[in-house]
């Protein structure tokens, strides 16, 4: 046999990552069809109330002068990260309930790993930048315009975004390397990166290493950042002697306090209950209060403490009955 022959045979014995045709099959919620009609509904009411409060949030930002400042700016991204991460997650989830169906294409699961990493990376960016905002608003109120100035709050989008993306597509590469067999269970409503790598046949320590790896920086320098701003925020509050000054920003500092907490509070969840529990149900019921449930009730955290932006939904809601 000559060489070219003997190299082509080579070159044909080793593994390929035939993907055409593969698909992944996700978490059975019930097979009891009245449950699962419940749980449909159930799936359909968050993500409605999650799109319009979020919507809301943008529309009251926006129409209104008086919300035209760093803090609403950054809030009005935050609503846009947590409408497109509802619509990437359960939409799928609830055709796959009405079809009762599990099976999600390949390029579908990796487009939800890709996009779901994306939005939880930017929501994670964006809630320390107004923890930021808040910190300097309290302890440096007389530098505050200086400070949080448009051109900065720009940056700190423009930031975000630089490191979601390259934080996305680096472990999106790594995914697109793994080989995977024909039984596929990832045991979730959605594909997350963590569920899809390890249901890869091919060696997975690179990815497992990256993942940890910038799981570690990103969420370790965020809850630093907001733990040192609500310290100093905190003390400089309680030094203040002007009581209704005082409350106002506790008003207000305590309902972003409580964002953070929903959502870092649910993705330390996520994280035990995978590494702690083999039940599915457990890392299903985990994920959902992750990836949707602190999305659902920030509009309604925010606007429910803060007088400017109820005002401001009152007068939307207002128009929109007159236009009835």
């Amino acid at each position: 046999m000559s060489p070219i022959f003997g190299f082509r045979f080579i070159v044909s014995m080793e593994p390929r990552n035939n993907t055409a045709g593969l698909e992944f099959l996700l978490l059975e919620l019930t097979e009891d069809p009245a449950l699962r009609s419940l749980i449909f509904s159930l799936f359909l009411s968050m993500y409605l109330v999650t799109i319009l409060g979020n919507l809301l949030i943008i529309l009251a930002v926006n129409s209104d002068p008086h919300l035209h400042t760093p803090m609403y700016f950054l809030l009005s991204n935050l609503s846009f990260t947590d409408i497109c991460l509802s619509k990437i997650t359960i939409p799928k989830r609830m055709v796959n309930i009405q079809s009762q169906s599990r099976t999600i294409s390949y390029t579908g699961c990796l487009s939800q790993v890709f996009f779901v990493l994306a939005f939880l990376v930017l929501e994670n960016c964006f809630l320390t930048a107004m923890a930021y905002d808040r910190y300097v608003a309290i302890c440096h109120p007389l530098m505050y315009t200086i400070i949080m100035n448009p051109s900065l709050c720009v940056t700190l989008v423009l930031i975000s975004l630089g490191i979601s993306s390259v934080d996305d597509f680096l472990h999106t590469l790594m995914v697109l390397r793994l080989s995977f067999c024909t039984d596929l269970h990832i045991p979730h409503f959605f594909c997350g990166l963590a569920q899809v790598i390890k249901s890869a046949s091919s060696d997975t320590l690179i990815n497992n290493i990256l993942v940890y790896f910038f799981s570690i920086i990103l969420a370790g320098s965020s809850l630093s950042g907001i733990i040192f701003s609500y310290t100093h925020i905190v003390s400089s509050l309680l030094a203040m002697p002007s009581p209704g000054r005082k409350y106002k920003a506790f008003s207000t500092s305590g309902s972003y306090l409580l964002v953070d907490f929903l959502f870092y509070g649910t993705g330390f969840g996520v994280f035990f209950s995978s590494a702690v529990t083999e039940s599915s149900r457990k890392t299903e019921v985990a994920s959902v209060m992750y990836t949707v449930v602190p999305q659902m009730l920030n509009p309604f955290i925010y606007s429910l403490r803060n007088k400017d932006m109820r005002k401001a939904l009152r007068k939307i809601l207002s128009r929109i009955t007159f236009f009835r």
